[in-house]
């Protein structure tokens, strides 16, 4: 090749990697979630509304419990002018959110303060009512409106709010201090595209089962046709506050601690094992060090990524205590008994929650109910209602722990029919819910859990412990029913007997209406026995 066609090739190549370099740029999170918004819940006009709602209420609730105050919320969902456009309000009786704050929660996406604590939370990404907003902005074109107040003594402030999706940043249209009739609390409302519709994965359901998971809250509910629901508290104390631990040395992989040993102000290698993970004393800090080949006192600071593996293997070879509990907050039987008790009508109620466990370091706890009969509709399959931490999961259905854990139970054994591979048959209402100061999502919509082994073990283990007390129930139920049915057939037969006895005995008809009731009587008492 002639030299100056090899330099021609040459500068060609680099004038396109030069170009290449110019097309790169740093991609904004709300920029992504923009054009990826169905990762988050926002894949079309139904299931929009539905997640609207529940990113507001998710949001309230927290706010409630943290201030302890009982939660009252208000959620209005109006049509507007256009057809295919809605407009959710959302208020709480909160602890409202400081002036300062309010741009950021509203207007910012991965804002928050609950992702670096390990307690259980509602919402931790910071995610959610950002990106209602965002959705809302991108479909209308219309702004977020957020009033929130203190206390009485202060003021309350009303902002209308932007996106800035390039910087992902909020941009303040409007900024008042107003008159509220509410002493505390914040309202959020966002214009956006959606599709009201009542039934399965609805915001209607969503909201009943939010009130069976939550029954120390109170919900006025008035959907776009305009009549206006109630679901009162059935209980007047609050959860129990779970407390923030640190994290487990069980929970964490080799690249975050390398991290945790960078930004920890602890000066060697025992002192930031004891001070920067729970379970870790003084001796299992030293077994750990021992089992990593690393001596205690070695400077942090001059420590490196083979140390951190050496550290990282020792924690693996080390038998540690498992982590504390308290950071879970479970609903209880006797809660979820109310729950289930205040909004569905049905012959048996069943509860269970079994003590908690870990997974991968994080502590976590099941629980299950199950409502059989009454109003609950017999015909197709049991109805499914899955939780975690108190929120209600309707989409995704088929890629949840929970599904999988119901189907992989043999229901036959307990009197349900069943077909291979799917949920038992009946009118039966079964309810899951894992609270967890870490639940393992399958994406970011929060949807469904993934099937961790330990997970997994615990839903069929407290499912299988209400399936005996069914078993019972339902083959005693049957005894009755095939009792009842003899019953019925000898009460037929009877006049007949005793007309039979008539003839062969000549009774006179005082007689044979003596005899029948004798037999009469003595059917009844054999019942009674």
């Amino acid at each position: 090749m002639p030299k100056t066609a090899r330099a021609k090739k040459k500068s060609s190549t680099a004038t396109t990697a030069h170009a290449m370099a110019k097309a790169q740029r740093e991609i904004s999170i709300s920029e992504f979630f923009t054009k990826n918004r169905h990762l988050l819940g926002f894949d079309n006009p139904r299931r929009a509304l539905l997640t609207t709602v529940k990113e507001a209420v998710d949001n309230a609730l927290d706010a409630c419990e943290e201030a302890k105050i009982l939660p009252d919320l208000e959620v209005r969902i109006e049509k507007t002018s256009s057809d295919d456009r809605f407009r959710v309000a959302v208020r709480d009786n909160g602890p409202g959110i400081l002036k300062s704050q309010i741009p950021n929660i509203f207007a910012k996406l991965l804002y928050g303060s609950k992702f670096h604590t390990l307690k259980q939370a509602r919402g931790q990404q910071g995610l959610g009512i950002s990106a209602a907003g965002m959705y809302g902005q991108l479909t209308t074109g219309k702004t977020v409106k957020i009033t929130s107040r203190i206390s009485k003594k202060h003021e309350a402030h009303f902002f209308e709010l932007r996106i800035d999706s390039a910087k992902n940043r909020p941009e303040i249209l409007r900024d008042d201090v107003i008159e509220w009739e509410h002493a505390h609390g914040t309202e959020v409302t966002i214009e956006l595209e959606a599709r009201y519709q009542r039934g399965r994965r609805s915001v209607d359901e969503y909201l009943k089962q939010t009130a069976i998971a939550n029954p120390h809250m109170r919900l006025t509910y008035t959907p776009p046709t305009g009549e206006t629901e109630v679901f009162e508290r059935a209980a007047k104390a609050l959860p129990e506050e779970p407390k923030v631990i640190k994290p487990h040395p069980y929970g964490i992989e080799l690249g975050i601690l390398v991290k945790m040993m960078k930004d920890t102000p602890a000066r060697n290698l025992r002192s930031f094992l004891m001070k920067d993970f729970s379970r870790v004393s003084g001796l299992v800090a030293d077994r750990i060090l021992e089992n990593a080949g690393l001596g205690s006192r070695s400077r942090i600071s001059r420590s490196s990524t083979v140390d951190a593996e050496k550290i990282f293997r020792g924690i693996q070879a080390t038998k540690i205590m498992a982590p504390p509990t308290n950071c879970i907050s479970p609903i209880g039987e006797d809660l979820i008994l109310k729950g289930l008790k205040k909004e569905i009508d049905a012959e048996l109620f069943l509860t269970k929650t079994r003590s908690p466990t870990v997974y991968r370091g994080n502590p976590f706890l099941i629980e299950a109910g199950i409502a059989l009969g009454g109003d609950i509709p017999a015909d197709g399959l049991v109805k499914i209602m899955r939780f975690a931490n108190r929120v209600p999961m309707l989409y995704q259905n088929g890629a949840c722990a929970i599904t999988k854990s119901v189907t992989s139970i043999d229901w036959k054994k307990y009197g349900l029919s069943q077909a291979r591979g799917a949920p038992p048959a009946g009118p039966m209402i079964i309810m899951v819910h894992m609270a967890s100061a870490w639940v393992p999502f399958t994406s970011e919509s929060k949807d469904a859990i993934a099937g961790y082994g330990e997970i997994v073990k615990e839903i069929k283990l407290a499912l299988q412990e209400c399936g005996r007390h069914l078993g019972r129930f339902i083959r005693r139920k049957q005894r009755e029913a095939e009792e009842l049915k003899k019953r019925q057939y000898i009460e037929k037969y009877i006049p007949q007997i005793g007309i039979a006895l008539q003839e062969i005995l000549a009774l006179k008809d005082k007689d044979r209406d003596r005899t029948v009731a004798k037999l009469q009587d003595t059917l009844e008492r054999s019942r009674k026995l």
